[in-house]
């Protein structure tokens, strides 16, 4: 980001402190002070008594430098509650209004950036949470995701988007971070170019991506982005707010309407120049470094563990942790610092799974990293995610988390955590958690039983968000709260009894499937 913009950005912050004075004063109201404080990356909790901050981090990437902010943070401030969100931003809550605002500037002056975190805004960009240490990734995508995210953080202020705007890069057919049904998706292609994929999202009215343009010339991507603004900021809709998103324009457009709109938006931005990113001689991209040339060597010892990923780097592994619910305890961060202070090369990610990876270890630092992390998932079911839930959130119907943990008591309960997929838990229909691209998710909401309404959840089977095997889940119907750890302990009993997996079971079962969901549903 140019200097200026730097300088202009640090002036801001005090109407933030101006206007969450006002809005603990009760002097405005809670929509009042939402439209103003998304852009600073925070927004008031439920009830109003407390304020959360979203720190954004290009690429889930949390350097050493990062770390100790947000060790230090935890232990000035006494922080209680840390997230990680699906965006691979980190959320820190419970925060006072005095807390709220002087973490804020702190964060900034610290190079961490909580501007566009919320509102109307682009958004942290996200990248493959392992790009660059990857064994079948094309290349590095995380340079470009940098890149990206200093053009978008330079048109703070100067563009206003009818709302927010979601830009993510994808390394691999893993697509962990929905390249191709997100608002803009650029995706590494086996050639070393980018396929480039627009106007997609999740939430009400899912829409898969359009691919707009085809094998382009990573040192391009400014261009395509500019092109995505430019068109959303021509044709995107700023009188009604529930179709102000991207894909909305595939519905008054049509995909081939778009695609042209976009196309003309691009020929400009080419034509007008500026925004080629420099490489180096050897592929590398200028003032953005890779891992992929890591001097880092391994130890000459080998590791074997579930957790334990090797690197393409070799001799060097990247180790996962799943905090249960994405909320790492307070104490955990420092402990996490302090292991891997002395390590050369390490750095830490947050994936859009709400995972951590630890990367660039020797086989004996990813031990150590794996003992540190023990307390997290073991089983695909225990990496299930979940959004922070009504608990919190403001326009949350219901609260995730606590499904979430009530499901996770009840299966490990009757030892079933390996029968049963990773579930996605969604508070609202804003689908924070990704809930219809999983094999089986969760919505919050109201059913109407003989007794009154009660809290629900709607749920979504057969997602997928593989590339090339894209697919929104199916609504099977709406399930009580207090119902569903039942629904999923007799599901993974079924499943377990035919020692197999939900997938195959769903597919090669269905009927006995369905009886399940129809007696709940």
């Amino acid at each position: 980001m140019p200097q200026n913009d730097m300088s202009k950005f640090r002036g801001d912050y005090q109407e933030f402190r101006e206007m969450t004075e006002k809005f603990y004063q009760k002097e405005i109201n809670v929509a009042q002070y939402k439209g103003f404080s998304g852009r600073f990356g925070s927004y008031a909790q439920r009830g109003g008594a407390a304020s959360m901050l979203r720190l954004r981090l290009a690429g889930g990437e949390i350097s050493k430098e990062n770390l100790k902010f947000i060790v230090d943070s935890i232990a000035s401030y006494q922080i209680s509650l840390t997230h990680l969100t699906t965006c691979q931003s980190l959320q820190l809550h419970n925060l006072s209004k005095t807390q709220v605002c002087a973490l804020a500037e702190e964060a900034f002056d610290h190079g961490i950036i909580s501007l566009g975190g919320g509102g109307d805004y682009p958004r942290n960009v996200m990248c493959s949470p392992l790009s660059g240490v990857q064994k079948d990734e094309p290349f590095d995508v995380l340079p470009y995701a940098r890149a990206a995210e200093d053009y978008l953080l330079g048109l703070l202020g100067k563009v206003k988007l009818p709302r927010k705007l979601k830009v993510a890069f994808s390394n691999s057919r893993d697509n962990m971070t929905h390249a191709t049904f997100r608002d803009l998706g650029f995706v590494a292609t086996p050639q070393g170019k980018f396929d480039v994929y627009s106007a997609g999202g999740l939430g009400r009215e899912p829409r898969m991506g359009v691919l707009v343009a085809e094998g382009i010339e990573p040192a391009k991507i400014l261009y395509y982005i500019k092109a995505m603004v430019d068109t959303f900021t021509t044709h995107g809709n700023y009188q009604n707010r529930g179709k102000a998103r991207t894909r909305y324009m595939q519905e008054t457009l049509g995909a081939e309407g778009y695609r042209d709109a976009y196309q003309e938006k691009l020929g400009q931005a080419l034509a007008e120049g500026g925004l080629g990113l420099t490489l180096l001689a050897n592929g590398a991209l200028d003032g953005y470094p890779s891992l992929t040339a890591s001097p880092k060597q391994g130890d000459g010892k080998t590791l074997e563990h579930p957790r334990a990923i090797p690197q393409i780097q070799d001799g060097l592994y990247a180790v996962s942790y799943h905090p249960i619910g994405g909320n790492p305890q307070p104490e955990f961060w420092k402990k996490l610092y302090d292991a891997i202070l002395p390590m050369e090369g390490v750095t830490a990610r947050i994936s859009p799974e709400q995972d951590l990876y630890i990367i660039n270890l020797s086989a004996s630092e990813a031990e150590q990293i794996l003992e540190l992390t023990a307390d997290g998932a073991e089983s695909l079911f225990e990496t299930s995610v979940s959004c922070i839930g009504a608990s919190i959130c403001q326009v949350g119907a219901r609260d995730s988390q606590k499904l979430l943990h009530a499901c996770m008591e009840a299966v490990r309960k009757e030892g079933l955590t390996k029968a049963l997929p990773q579930i996605h838990i969604s508070g609202c229909p804003s689908s924070c958690s990704a809930h219809q691209a999983a094999a089986l998710g969760f919505r919050g909401g109201v059913k109407q039983t003989p007794d009154g309404p009660k809290p629900a959840f709607a749920v979504f089977e057969n997602g997928c968000g593989m590339q090339g095997q894209e697919a929104f889940g199916t609504d099977l119907g709406v399930i009580t709260e207090e119902e569903i750890p039942s629904f999923l302990v007799e599901l993974g009993r079924e499943i377990a009894s035919r020692n197999t997996d939900y997938r195959t079971f769903t597919e090669t079962h269905r009927d006995e499937f369905m009886k399940i969901v129809e007696k709940y549903a």
